[in-house]
């Protein structure tokens, strides 16, 4: 009983973060129009003080975390690169938001997906361990 909780912490928290993810891939890639001219999000991205081909890389490194913390029998190593890179990749948006000036939800709101994205890797280890020790 205990590890299908877990399972179920495990998979919504990385729902939650994967979906955030896929979510920022979008945004950085696709057009939005907005007023009378079209644009990217890579707006902010200069915003922010960052290089256009960031965002660039940002998608690439984001969409193959996704890929890597969704698709099952992905060596563990890889997962937890993963999980590296977006710990990462949120705390840097933060300070960079906060390095811009930016409102206090632009610097919190990374923090709290950082927190679901600590909860995912929580349970991914607790549920490695339940069934290591079966």
């Amino acid at each position: 009983m205990q590890m299908k909780k877990d399972k179920i912490i495990y998979w919504t928290a990385t729902g939650i973060v994967s979906a955030v993810m896929v979510f920022s891939i979008i945004n950085f890639n696709i057009k939005n129009p907005v007023g009378p001219e079209v644009y990217r999000i890579e707006g902010p991205f200069h915003h922010l003080g960052l290089p256009d081909y960031m965002r660039i890389e940002l998608t690439i490194a984001k969409a193959l975390g996704v890929l890597a913390l969704l698709i099952p029998g992905i060596p563990v190593k890889i997962k937890e690169f993963a999980y590296f890179g977006f710990a990462i990749t949120l705390i840097s948006a933060s300070v960079a938001h906060f390095s811009s000036g930016d409102g206090i939800m632009f610097i919190i709101d990374p923090l709290i997906f950082l927190c679901v994205l600590t909860v995912s890797y929580w349970y991914f280890g607790r549920i490695r361990r339940q069934v290591h020790y079966r």
